[in-house]
C-alpha cells in the first residue's frame, strides 16, 4: 500500500502525523507526503474529470490518501500513474464536516474506490455529494503502544490545548484549584518537533492526571472550528486511552464512541462551578477509574482497529498489523471483563 499523506506537520496535528506512521508500519508502507508535491493545478484536475482513472487495466497496488480536510482529495491527482497504478484507491478525511469543501473534480471524476470519514453525522452529506456509502473511522489513540492505567496520579486536573476564556488563565485557575485542594498542572510548552516523541509526552502527562480539561467547541468556538458540527478531537481519546477522565463540556454525539465515566460533565464554562465539581469527583476518584478507562479505550479506541476496518476494504492482510491486532486482543483478555 502506498500510503499519502497530506496531514500538517502542526502541534494540533501531531496525534494524526503519529496514527500516519503507525499505519504505515501496520501495512507495510511507503509514505507520500502530498505537502511536498505542488499542489494540484487546474489542469490535472480537468485531466482528472476527463481522463479518468482506468480500473480494468489497474496494477496489484492499493493506495490510501489520509486528508485533513475534504479539498485534500485533490491530492490524488498528484500521485504518480494514479490512473492505472492501483487496484483500489481509497481516502480517510479526518476534518470530514467540512461537506460543503468537498471538491466539484472528485464528484465528478470519482476516482475513489472508498471514503472513510471520522463524522458519523455527516454520512449522508457524503454519500449525496459522491454517491458512495462511506465508512466511519472516528478519532482513535495509540492506546496499546502508549495508553496507561497507572493507579498513581499526583495531578487532580491537567490542562491541555485550547481553553474558554474563563479558564484559560492558568495562574488563576491554579490558585482557584489549590484553593479546594485541587492539584493543577498547567498547558504544558509548547514543543514542536517530532510528532511522535510529543504523543509520548503528552501521554505520558495524561497517565498522571486524574482529570483533563476539554470543551466542545460548541462552548469554545474559534476561527478555525466548525461554527455549528461538534466533534471530538485528539486530546479527548489520548486523555481517556491514558486513564483520565475529561472534564469539562463533551460535544453532543459523542456518547456513540465513548462510555459512562468517561467524562465528566461541568454543564458550562464557569470556572468557580466547575473546579467544585472536579474537587467532588477527585475526593471519589480510585483507581479504577484509570483503568477502566484504558481498558475501555483499548476496546473501541485503538488506531490498529481502525486500520483493521482499512485492510478489509482494500483486501489486504498485512502480517505486521495482524501481529499487532493479536497483542491488542492479548491485551484486552487478559483485562477484568467489561463492565
Amino acid at each position: 500500500m502506498l500510503l499519502v499523506t497530506s496531514i500538517p506537520h502542526q502541534p494540533g496535528w501531531y496525534p494524526i502525523n503519529h496514527m500516519v506512521r503507525l499505519a504505515a508500519a501496520a501495512f507495510g508502507s511507503e509514505i507520500l507526503d502530498a505537502k511536498k508535491l505542488a499542489g494540484p493545478s487546474l489542469v490535472s484536475r480537468t485531466l482528472g474529470m476527463v481522463a479518468r482513472r482506468d480500473r480494468k487495466s489497474s496494477g496489484a497496488e492499493t493506495c490510501l490518501l489520509i486528508g485533513a480536510a475534504p479539498t485534500d482529495l485533490l491530492q490524488i491527482y498528484n500521485v504518480p500513474g494514479w490512473r492505472t497504478r492501483f487496484r483500489w484507491i481509497g481516502a480517510w478525511v479526518i476534518d470530514s464536516f467540512w461537506t460543503h469543501w468537498i471538491p466539484k473534480s472528485i464528484r465528478i471524476a470519482q476516482p475513489f474506490d472508498d471514503f472513510f470519514i471520522t463524522s458519523k453525522e455527516d454520512a449522508d452529506a457524503w454519500k449525496t455529494a459522491l454517491r458512495v456509502q462511506p465508512g466511519w473511522l472516528p478519532w482513535g489513540s495509540d492506546v496499546l503502544g502508549l495508553g496507561s492505567a497507572n493507579p498513581v496520579r499526583p495531578w487532580d486536573l491537567t490542562r491541555v490545548g485550547r481553553q474558554p476564556p474563563s479558564w484559560d488563565d492558568d495562574d488563576a485557575t491554579g490558585q482557584a484549584a489549590s484553593g479546594l485542594g485541587l492539584r493543577f498542572h498547567p498547558r504544558p510548552p509548547e514543543t514542536p518537533g517530532d510528532a511522535s516523541e510529543n504523543q509520548r509526552h503528552l501521554m505520558q502527562r495524561y497517565a498522571q492526571s486524574k482529570f483533563l480539561l476539554a470543551f466542545s467547541n460548541s462552548v469554545n468556538p474559534t476561527n478555525y472550528t466548525h461554527p455549528t458540527r461538534e466533534y471530538l478531537t485528539g486530546r479527548w481519546v489520548d486523555a481517556l486511552a491514558g486513564g483520565a477522565v475529561v472534564a469539562g463540556v463533551a460535544p453532543r454525539g459523542a456518547d456513540a464512541l465513548l462510555w459512562p465515566g468517561a467524562t465528566l460533565e461541568l454543564g458550562g464554562i464557569n470556572r468557580a462551578e466547575g473546579l467544585a465539581t472536579i474537587a467532588r469527583a477527585a475526593a471519589a476518584w480510585t483507581p479504577q477509574v484509570a483503568a477502566r478507562n484504558h481498558a475501555m479505550a483499548l476496546r473501541r479506541l485503538d488506531w490498529r482497529s481502525r486500520f483493521q476496518v482499512i485492510a478489509k476494504a482494500c483486501g489486504e492482510q498485512p502480517a505486521h498489523l495482524a501481529e499487532e491486532l493479536r497483542a491488542l486482543q492479548a491485551t484486552i483478555d487478559s483485562l477484568d471483563p467489561a463492565p
